[in-house]
């Protein structure tokens, strides 16, 4: 194990992280992140998503050299070709990657050893509200479900306790729950 590996804590720098969060606390503007994504139409369900730039911590990032390409389609009985998962199931994804940063960092900084981290989402949708058939159905997800099984050095009480202070902190689960100003207006 060289150097390096030994100052990781659950593959998380922890020291780094610590003095990440000391210099939000010294300079409050460093925290302020702007992200961006551009999303071309391929073909009926399929769309090709491209993020690479961003903004934060007082500059623009150039760590990324290529860009992630993320498809999105429709499976066949929503009249897609597969091409990669739906939104709605890109959604789940966004919300298990979110949480399991969260968890994952938080027990590194208190020094627990995570093991595993397993999340099952799944989230109801009615069609009716999406397809235009009911104004009284909402288009989105009725809820979503979600089930942990962890494994770490610490008793479920400590489990708990992370759980809680990642579902206070989580960007995504906060833009699920609760309303975000989106706009929507023609480019030029």
């Amino acid at each position: 194990m060289s150097v390096k590996d030994q100052k990781k804590h659950n593959g998380v720098d922890v020291d780094q992280l610590m003095q990440t969060v000391n210099a939000i606390k010294d300079n409050p503007e460093l925290a302020r992140f702007n992200f961006r994504a551009n999303s071309t139409w391929v073909n009926g369900g399929h769309s090709k998503t491209t993020i690479k730039g961003f903004y934060g911590a007082g500059q623009e990032d150039t760590s990324r050299t290529k860009p992630f390409v993320i498809d999105g389609d429709e499976p066949p009985i929503l009249l897609g070709g597969n091409a990669g998962p739906n939104a709605v199931e890109s959604v789940l994804q966004a919300l298990a990657s979110c949480l399991m940063v969260g968890f994952s960092y938080n027990a590194a900084a208190q020094g627990i050893n995570v093991r595993s981290i397993e999340l099952d989402l799944n989230g109801e949708i009615d069609l009716h509200g999406f397809l235009g058939l009911s104004d009284k159905i909402r288009p989105g997800y009725e809820g979503i479900n979600l089930v942990y099984k962890t494994d770490c050095d610490a008793p479920p009480e400590k489990v708990a306790e992370i759980w809680a202070h990642v579902q206070k902190t989580s960007p995504v689960l906060d833009i699920l729950t609760n309303p975000v100003p989106v706009t929507i207006s023609p480019g030029r």
